[in-house]
């Protein structure tokens, strides 16, 4: 998720001062920004679920009990999340097939394939739906007695690019 968010960001820089500098522009560099942030944006849902801090209302989800909270989430997850990612997933891998064995691609000169930016969405909505499962699985085990709180925060887990180990003090 980091990784192609500073792509872009090198890209969008790199395509600014050579538009500036050298009056040089491309249209696959402006393209390859948005394909970098949908893989980003799109691959980052399962994870934004996974620690917690999707949208939802927290005004009144705030005045349930933590079981209460818990059926509710469960629901959401079984009744709307679930089946959308698969709706919205097939539909992508329609839509990805279509421009892989069509060849397509942008209709501005220079401009790249649409396929890869096409398989972003049927991947984030397999990452987002494989998440709401254990999601789901995590508050119906907690529900049961089986399992900790299900919810975690991100500083519970470990660091992604873990720094120089520190000797102990």
């Amino acid at each position: 998720m980091v990784w192609p968010i500073l792509a872009a960001v090198l890209v969008s820089a790199g395509n600014a001062l050579s538009r500036k500098l050298f009056d040089l522009s491309s249209n696959a560099f402006l393209e390859l920004q948005w394909y970098l942030f949908s893989a980003a944006f799109l691959s980052a849902a399962g994870y934004v679920l996974l620690v917690n801090e999707h949208v939802r209302i927290d005004a009144v989800s705030q005045r349930f009990k933590p079981r209460v909270r818990a059926w509710l989430d469960v629901v959401v997850l079984a009744i709307f999340v679930l089946p959308l990612t698969g709706v919205i997933g097939a539909l992508g891998f329609h839509l990805f097939e279509q421009a892989w064995t069509s060849g397509e691609g942008s209709s501005n000169a220079g401009g790249l394939l649409r396929w890869p930016v096409y398989a972003c969405v049927p991947f984030g909505m397999a990452c987002l739906g494989l998440q709401a499962l254990s999601e789901t699985i995590r508050r119906l085990a907690w529900l049961a007695g089986r399992a900790p709180h299900p919810t975690l925060a991100e500083s519970a887990l470990p660091p992604f690019m873990p720094g120089p180990s520190r000797p102990p003090r």
